[in-house]
C-alpha cells in the first residue's frame, strides 16, 4: 500500500476548518457530508479527497453503485488518496469526524442519531437507488445540517435526495457537469434543487470548507445581526426587483435562507449582504429562487388521494346538475405535478360518476415562479416519476418522448397554468374545490388568516378545502368546518366578520350581507296585503337581528340603536362586539341555550344603558330550522318594556311597590341573582368544554403521531418504488444507445454501399429515402409522406406500382432488372418491411447499379460470335477465363488435351478442374498477377487431364477489356511442352 505520509495531498490552513460544537446532549455535533457517486465517481472522489484536510472536523461517507456479488475494494483504493482513516461500514458504526466511510456492497445504508445502520436491499438488483436512500435518512436525522455531495454518475438517483436535502435547508453541492465524465447524476441533481455550489471535482473541498466555515464558525444568524431593519431592505429589494412582498412570510424561514446564502459568500453581517445585494442583481434572483420551496410530486400523500378519490368527489359530483362546469384553484402549483394529478383524479372520478351527465372541469394553477409555471405548462417529466404514477395512469395519461414523459393532450386541456401572487393578485371565484398544501406554514399568522379568508370568499357554499398534513384552519376555524381533519379536508361554512372583507387583493369589491340588504331601497308592493304586511313589519314589530351561530349579523330588522351600537375601530358588523351595557352580560348565555336546540329563550326586564338614560326589554332569542335557506341561523328580538308593564308585574306577584327607589333596587337584585346563576351555569360549561377540548386535544395529538408514522411507511415506499425506477431507467438508456448505434450503423451502411432504398408504409407512402435514390426519383425532404409513384422517375418500370401492392399482399419478395430513359440498369428487389415484433409494416425496395455487367455482357455477345468461329479453327489449346478464374471458353483442342467436354467445363473454376492440388495456390496468384500486369504474358505450369495425366503447358496470356479499359478476364493460348 502506498504511504499516506508520502501523498501528494493539499491541506488548507486551520482557518477554514469549520469548528465542532456541543448538543443539547451534550454529544459533539460535526458536520456529516453524504457524497454519492456512481460511473466515473471513482477519480472524482479520489480528486476530492486528496483537496480536502485530514483534520477538516467532517465525516464523509460515500455512497457509490456497487457490483453486489463482487467484493469491495473502494477502501483501500481511497485510502491512498487521504490522511483521514478509511473504513467500510458496518451496522451501527458510530459516525467520528475526520473519517470516510464507504458503503459496503449488495446493502442499502441509513442515518440514526449519527450512527450507520445497514439493511439487505428489498429491490432486484438494478432496481436500487443507495444515493437517494442515504439522503433522504441524512436530511431527517441531521436536519438544516445534513450536506450531501454529487458526482460523476449515469441515471438519476440522488435527484430525489438533494430535494430531502433542501427542503431541510441543508446544503448541496454538485460537481459541475463538464468536469464529470458522466454527467447525468449532476445534472439531475443540478436541475431538481438550486444548488449551493457547483464546481469540479478539484474545487468542491474548498467550496465546501468556505460555505460551512461560514455556517459553524461565524454563526452569521446572532441576534444580534438579525435586525428588523436589514431584514426588511431585503424584502424591499426582493418585492422591487421580482415584484413578490415576502414580508409576512415566517421570519426564521427567510432568516435561514438568507444566512446560507451569506454563507456561500463568505459575508459575515446581515447588512453586509444588504449591500451586496445591492451591488448584485443576480444574487437577488438567487435568494428569491432559494425563497422558492417548490416541493411537490405526483400524488403525493397517497392516503389523501385515496380519500378524495373514494369519499369526497363522490359525493361532490354526485349532487351536480347536467352541464356543470367543475371550478378548481391550486394556488402554489409549483412545476405542475399536483395540477394534473388533481386533473387525473376529476377526470376519472367524472367518467365513473356522472351518471351521464355533462360534466367537465376547469383547473387553474397558480404559482409566483415563472420557471416552475414554463416547466408546468410543458408537462414534461423525468421517467422516475413511473415511482409516483401507477403503471395503468402511466400508460393512459402520458406519453414516452425519449427518456421523459409528457403529459397527454385530455390532462393538458383541463389545466390553466399562470403567474399569479396569491397574497396580491386577485383570486379565482365560484370555486367547488381549493387545493392549497403546504403554502402556509411559511406564511405568518396574519397573512395565514388573511389568505383562509381569501380563500372562504373563492370558494362557493359547501365547496371543498384541502390542506398540507402541517396546515389547519385553526385561525378561521369559524369560517370551515372539517370534513376529516386527519386528511386536512375542509369545508366552506359560516360568514367572515367583516373586517376580514377589507384586506383582500383588489380588482373586487367588499360588500357585506347586512349591508346590502339594509341598503335596498323598499320595493313598491303589487298589492294592499303586502303592503300592509311591510308597513307593520316596518312601524309595529320589534327590533331584530338574524345572525349565524358565530353572531355575525346577515340582516336588521326595525331600528336597532338603543340595543346595539357600532364598536369602536375597524367596522364589525357581529352581535356580541355591538350590544350595549347590560346587554352584553346576559346575551352570551341566552345565545348558547338557543343554541342547544330550537325552543324559543325569553328573557325580562333586562337593564341596559342607552344614550337617553335606563332602558328595560325583553330579549327573545330563538334558533331556526326553517325555511332551509334560514335553517340553522339565530332570530333575536328586542322588546322594549314599560312602567305600566312594570306595575302590572308587581301587582300579579301581590307586591305593593312602596316606592320607585325600592323597586328599581329589588329588580336590580333579581337581575344580579340571575347574573350570578348564569355565570356559575356559564363556568360549568365552560369547566365541560375544556374537558372536551382537552380529550380532542389528545385525540389531535395521537392523529399526529399516527399520521407521522403513515408519512414515514409512504416515504419508505416511495424510495423502493424511486430504485426500482432507477433501474428501469439505466436499462431503458442502455437500449437507446443500442439503438442509436444500431442506427449509426445503419446509416454508414447504407451511405458506403450507396444502394438506392426507398422506404414505404402500408399505403406505399415514403416514408424515408437514401441520398441515391435522388439520382433515380426527384425526390426532396418534403415528399416524405406523398405516393411513391407520385415521384417522377426514369425508369422503364410502368408495373411497379402493382407489384408493390402484390408483394405487400402476398409477402413474397419480388426482383426484376430494368433500365432507364439514359440507358442504366437496376436490379430492382421489393421485399416487405418487417419491425422487430415481426408486424408487417410496408416496403423497402432497394435498386442495384447493374450497368457496368450488362454493358460487359452485352459487348460479350457481340464479340462472342466472331472469336468462337476463330477459335475453333486455331489448332492450339485456347481457354478464356473470366476475372473470377471462371472457364468462360473452350476450344476442341483443349477438349482433346484435357478430355473433357465444353458444355461441362463451362462456368467452373480453372483452377480447382485443371490444376493439380500442390500447385493450385501458386497458378491463382499468378492469375491474379497476369490480371494486374505483374507477370509478362508467357509462362508455363503443370495441368492435370480427366485421366490423371500431368504435363506441362507453356501459355500466353491476353487480357480481355471493357469500354473503359478495365480487365474483366484472360484469353490464354498454350502449347504442350515437348522436350527438346
Amino acid at each position: 500500500m502506498k504511504n499516506p505520509e508520502s501523498s501528494n495531498i493539499h491541506h488548507p490552513g486551520p482557518s477554514a476548518v469549520p469548528k465542532t460544537k456541543t448538543g443539547l446532549s451534550g454529544e459533539v455535533q460535526f458536520p456529516i457530508v453524504g457524497i454519492g457517486a456512481s460511473a466515473g465517481g471513482l477519480e472524482a472522489l479520489k480528486q476530492f479527497l486528496v483537496k480536502m484536510p485530514a483534520d477538516s472536523g467532517m465525516a464523509f461517507v460515500v455512497v457509490q453503485h456497487l457490483d453486489p456479488d463482487h467484493k469491495g475494494m473502494m477502501c483501500e483504493l481511497l485510502q491512498h488518496n487521504t490522511l483521514m482513516k478509511v473504513y467500510t461500514v458496518t451496522d451501527r458504526l458510530k459516525v467520528r469526524p475526520n473519517c470516510v466511510y464507504i458503503i459496503p456492497p449488495n446493502r442499502s445504508m441509513s442515518i440514526l442519531h449519527g450512527a450507520l445502520f445497514l439493511f439487505e436491499p428489498t429491490e432486484t438488483r438494478g432496481l436500487r437507488l443507495p444515493i437517494d436512500s442515504f439522503f433522504r435518512s441524512l436530511a431527517d436525522d441531521q436536519l438544516d445540517k445534513s450536506i450531501g455531495i454529487i458526482l460523476s454518475g449515469m441515471g438519476s438517483d440522488g435527484r430525489l435526495g438533494v430535494k430531502a436535502i433542501k427542503e431541510k435547508n441543508g446544503l448541496v453541492l454538485v460537481q459541475d457537469p463538464a468536469n464529470a465524465k458522466f454527467d447525468s447524476m449532476p445534472r439531475a441533481a443540478i436541475d431538481a434543487v438550486t444548488a449551493d455550489a457547483i464546481a469540479l471535482d478539484t474545487d468542491l473541498p474548498q467550496k465546501l470548507l468556505e460555505i460551512t466555515g461560514q455556517s459553524f464558525i461565524q454563526n452569521v444568524g446572532t441576534e444580534q445581526e438579525k435586525n428588523d431593519s436589514s431584514l426588511e431592505k431585503i424584502m424591499i429589494l426582493i418585492r422591487s426587483h421580482t415584484g413578490n412582498d415576502f414580508s409576512l412570510y415566517k421570519k426564521n424561514t427567510v432568516y435561514r435562507r438568507i444566512e446560507r446564502r451569506m454563507g456561500i459568500h463568505l459575508i459575515a453581517k446581515i447588512s453586509h449582504y444588504v449591500r451586496y445585494l445591492q451591488e448584485n442583481p443576480v444574487e437577488i434572483e438567487l435568494l428569491f429562487k432559494e425563497l422558492m420551496i417548490g416541493v411537490t410530486s405526483f400524488f403525493r400523500d397517497t392516503s389523501v388521494w385515496d380519500q378524495l378519490t373514494e369519499q369526497i368527489l363522490p359525493k361532490l359530483i354526485g349532487k351536480l346538475p347536467d352541464n356543470y362546469i367543475i371550478r378548481v384553484w391550486i394556488p402554489g402549483c409549483s412545476t405542475g405535478e399536483e395540477a394534473y394529478s388533481l386533473a387525473i383524479i376529476f377526470k376519472e372520478a367524472i367518467e365513473k360518476l356522472s351518471q351521464g351527465k355533462n360534466i367537465s372541469m376547469q383547473l387553474f394553477a397558480t404559482d409566483i415562479d415563472s420557471v416552475a409555471i414554463d416547466k408546468a405548462r410543458k408537462g414534461v417529466f423525468p421517467a422516475n416519476i413511473a415511482a409516483e404514477v401507477s403503471p395503468s395512469r402511466l400508460k393512459r395519461y402520458f406519453v414516452k418522448v425519449g427518456d421523459h414523459y409528457r403529459i397527454n393532450a385530455d390532462i393538458r386541456e383541463m389545466v390553466v397554468f399562470a403567474l399569479q401572487n396569491v397574497i396580491k393578485d386577485p383570486p379565482f371565484t365560484k370555486l367547488d374545490f381549493l387545493s392549497c398544501r403546504n403554502l402556509l406554514i411559511y406564511m405568518n399568522t396574519e397573512l395565514q388568516r388573511n389568505t383562509l379568508s381569501l380563500f372562504h370568499y373563492s370558494l362557493n357554499q359547501n365547496g371543498i378545502l384541502l390542506l398540507g398534513n402541517a396546515e389547519t384552519n385553526g385561525t378561521q376555524n369559524n369560517l370551515f368546518s372539517a370534513v376529516d381533519s386527519k386528511m386536512r379536508i375542509y369545508q366552506r361554512a359560516g360568514t367572515p366578520k367583516m373586517e376580514e372583507l377589507f384586506n383582500f387583493p383588489s380588482s373586487f369589491s367588499n360588500h357585506n350581507i347586512a349591508s346590502i340588504e339594509i341598503q335596498k331601497p323598499m320595493k313598491t308592493p303589487d298589492n294592499l296585503l303586502a303592503l300592509t304586511d311591510q308597513l307593520l313589519l316596518q312601524k309595529f314589530s320589534p327590533a331584530s337581528v338574524l345572525v349565524t351561530d358565530k353572531g355575525d349579523i346577515l340582516y336588521i330588522t326595525g331600528s336597532t340603536g338603543k340595543y346595539l351600537e357600532p364598536a369602536a375601530g375597524k367596522a364589525n358588523l357581529n352581535l356580541f362586539a355591538m350590544a350595549r351595557e347590560g346587554l352584553l352580560n346576559v346575551l352570551p348565555m341566552a345565545f348558547r341555550k338557543a343554541m342547544q336546540n330550537y325552543e324559543r329563550i325569553v328573557m325580562e326586564n333586562i337593564k341596559i344603558k342607552t344614550d337617553n338614560g335606563i332602558q328595560l326589554i325583553n330579549l327573545t332569542i330563538q334558533q331556526l330550522d326553517k325555511p332551509a335557506s334560514l335553517k340553522d341561523k339565530i332570530l333575536v328580538v328586542f322588546t322594549d318594556v314599560t312602567k305600566v308593564e312594570r306595575k302590572s308585574a308587581k301587582i300579579k306577584e301581590g307586591k305593593v311597590p312602596v316606592n320607585e327607589m325600592q323597586n328599581e333596587l329589588e329588580l336590580e337584585l333579581r337581575t344580579n341573582r340571575e347574573e350570578v346563576q348564569s355565570i356559575r351555569e356559564e363556568m360549568q360549561t365552560s369547566q365541560e368544554e375544556l374537558k372536551s377540548t382537552n380529550e380532542e386535544l389528545q385525540s389531535t395529538n395521537e392523529e399526529l403521531q399516527s399520521a407521522n408514522e403513515e408519512l414515514t411507511t409512504s416515504k419508505e415506499e416511495m424510495q423502493s418504488l424511486n430504485e426500482e425506477l432507477h433501474t428501469v431507467n439505466v436499462e431503458l438508456q442502455s437500449k437507446i444507445d443500442d439503438f442509436t448505434r444500431v442506427n449509426n450503423d445503419m446509416n454508414n451502411l447504407l451511405n458506403s454501399i450507396e444502394i438506392a432504398t426507398l422506404f414505404l408504409d402500408k399505403e406505399l407512402k415514403i416514408r424515408q429515402f437514401t441520398d441515391p435514390a435522388t439520382k433515380i426519383f426527384k425526390l426532396i425532404p418534403s415528399d416524405i409522406g406523398r405516393l411513391f409513384t407520385d415521384q417522377v422517375n426514369d425508369l422503364n418500370y410502368p408495373e411497379m406500382y402493382n407489384d408493390a401492392k402484390e408483394v405487400l399482399k402476398t409477402l413474397k419478395f419480388k426482383e426484376i432488372t430494368v433500365s432507364t430513359r439514359d440507358e442504366r440498369w437496376f436490379n430492382i428487389r421489393l421485399m416487405p418491411y418487417r419491425t422487430l415484433d415481426d408486424r408487417i409494416d410496408g416496403l423497402v425496395i432497394t435498386f442495384i447499379d447493374v450497368t457496368k455487367p450488362k454493358h460487359l455482357e452485352k459487348a460479350l455477345q457481340n464479340t462472342g460470335t466472331l472469336l468462337r468461329s476463330f477459335i475453333q479453327t486455331v489448332p492450339s489449346i485456347i481457354i478464356g477465363l473470366s476475372s473470377e478464374g471462371k472457364i468462360i471458353e473452350f476450344n476442341p483442342e483443349s477438349e482433346k488435351l484435357f478430355g473433357r467436354k465444353r458444355k461441362d467445363v463451362l462456368g467452373k473454376d480453372y483452377v480447382d478442374l485443371m490444376i493439380p492440388a500442390s500447385m493450385r495456390k501458386k497458378v491463382a496468384a499468378e492469375m491474379e498477377n497476369l490480371l494486374s500486369g505483374i507477370l509478362p504474358n508467357q509462362y508455363d505450369n503443370l495441368v492435370e487431364a480427366v485421366n490423371g495425366e500431368k504435363f506441362t503447358i507453356t501459355w500466353s496470356a491476353h487480357k480481355l477489356l471493357d469500354d473503359s479499359g478495365m480487365a474483366i478476364g484472360l484469353i490464354t493460348v498454350g502449347e504442350k511442352y515437348t522436350k527438346p
